[in-house]
C-alpha cells in the first residue's frame, strides 16, 4: 500500500536548505531545533538517502539534496500560499457565501434583504439555494441556512432570530359561507389545505389558556410542498389553512384575509440562521448573519422569543 508523503518533513527540508542552518529554520517555522532535526531524520530514514551533510560548523546539500530542493521549496511554496489566500478570504469581506432557505420564506423575505447587503459588499458572491427540505448543511457544503422550525438537538451553531406564529386564516367569503369555526372540532366541517411538511399531516393540533390541547383531523382538499400554493385559493374562500404569519400579515392587514380560532393557538415556529460545527466562521459569512439578523428581527410579522 502507497503511503502519503511526509509533507511536513519535505517542507522544513526545503527551509533548513534556504536557510542554510538547523536553528535558523526552526526559528523562521516556530518549531525546536529538535523537531526540524527529528524531521529531517525521519525524511532521510523514510527514503534511504542523506540529503544534508552535517558538521559543526556547517550543513550543506548533499547530491540528492540538490536535486531536492527545487520541488521541495514549490511543495513549501504552495502550501504557504494556500494558507494565505485562505486566510485572506476569511479575514475579509470577499469571496463565496452559500445561502440555503425555505422557498416562500426565501422568496419573499430574504430577497429582498439582499440587494443592500450585495450593494454594500460588492466582492462578496452569494449562491442562494431555496428548498422547503432539510439540507444537509455539511454535506452539501452550505455556509448558513435560515430554518423556521423547532430545531432539534445537533452538532451546527444556531442563533435563534424570533418567533414565527401560525395562524388559522380564511377569507371573509369563506367564513361568510361556511361560518367560522369556535373549536377545533368544529374542522371537521371545513376544507383545509394542508402543507406538507407539517408535523402529524392533516391532523393539527391547537392549544387553549384553559381546555389544554386538542388534534383535529381536517378534509383536505389541497395539499402542497409549499404554502404559498394556498394563497389563490385562500383569497378566493376555497377553504382555510395553517400558515406562518410571514406568508400573510399584509393580507391580513389589508382584510383580504382574517384569522378563526384566535383564543386556540398553534406551537409558534423559530426562525433560525444554522451553521456548519467549528469555532470560526469566516468573516463574510458572519458579517451577512449580522446583517439578516438585525433585518429579519425587525419585521412586522416578527414576534419575540
Amino acid at each position: 500500500m502507497s503511503r502519503l508523503p511526509d509533507l511536513e518533513a519535505w517542507a522544513i527540508f526545503a527551509k533548513v536548505a534556504e536557510t542554510g542552518s538547523f536553528a535558523r529554520a526552526a526559528e523562521e517555522l516556530s518549531l525546536s531545533q529538535a523537531t526540524v532535526s527529528k524531521a529531517i531524520t525521519r525524511l532521510e530514514s523514510r527514503i534511504g538517502i542523506t540529503l544534508f551533510h552535517r558538521t559543526s560548523r556547517r550543513v550543506s546539500l548533499t547530491d540528492a539534496g540538490e536535486a531536492s530542493v527545487e520541488r521541495a521549496a514549490r511543495m513549501l511554496g504552495e502550501g504557504e500560499s494556500i494558507e494565505s489566500e485562505i486566510a485572506d478570504r476569511s479575514n475579509t469581506l470577499r469571496g463565496l457565501i452559500r445561502v440555503a432557505a425555505p422557498m416562500s420564506f426565501g422568496v419573499s423575505r430574504l430577497a429582498p434583504q439582499l440587494p443592500d447587503f450585495m450593494q454594500a459588499h460588492p466582492d462578496v458572491d452569494l449562491d442562494v439555494q431555496l428548498s422547503d427540505e432539510m439540507v444537509d448543511l455539511v454535506a452539501d457544503r452550505f455556509d448558513m441556512a435560515l430554518r423556521i422550525s423547532t430545531l432539534a438537538d445537533s452538532s451546527l451553531r444556531a442563533r435563534r432570530l424570533c418567533q414565527v406564529r401560525i395562524l388559522l386564516v380564511g377569507a371573509p367569503a369563506y367564513f361568510q359561507a361556511h361560518g367560522k369555526p369556535k373549536h377545533p372540532r368544529d374542522l371537521a366541517k371545513h376544507r383545509g389545505f394542508q402543507y406538507s411538511y407539517t408535523r402529524g399531516g392533516n391532523t393539527w393540533r391547537f392549544r387553549h389558556g384553559r381546555h389544554g390541547e386538542f388534534a383535529q383531523s381536517v378534509p383536505r382538499q389541497l395539499q402542497a410542498n409549499n404554502a404559498e400554493v394556498f394563497a389563490a385559493a385562500l383569497r378566493g374562500g376555497l377553504g382555510l389553512a395553517l400558515q406562518p404569519e410571514f406568508l400573510v400579515w399584509e393580507d391580513l392587514r389589508d382584510g383580504v384575509l382574517e384569522t378563526a380560532m384566535d383564543d386556540w393557538s398553534v406551537e409558534p415556529l423559530a426562525l433560525s440562521i444554522v451553521t456548519p460545527p467549528g469555532l470560526h466562521r469566516p468573516v463574510r459569512v458572519q458579517a451577512l448573519i449580522d446583517y439578516l439578523a438585525a433585518r429579519l428581527e425587525k419585521e412586522p410579522w416578527a414576534g419575540k422569543l
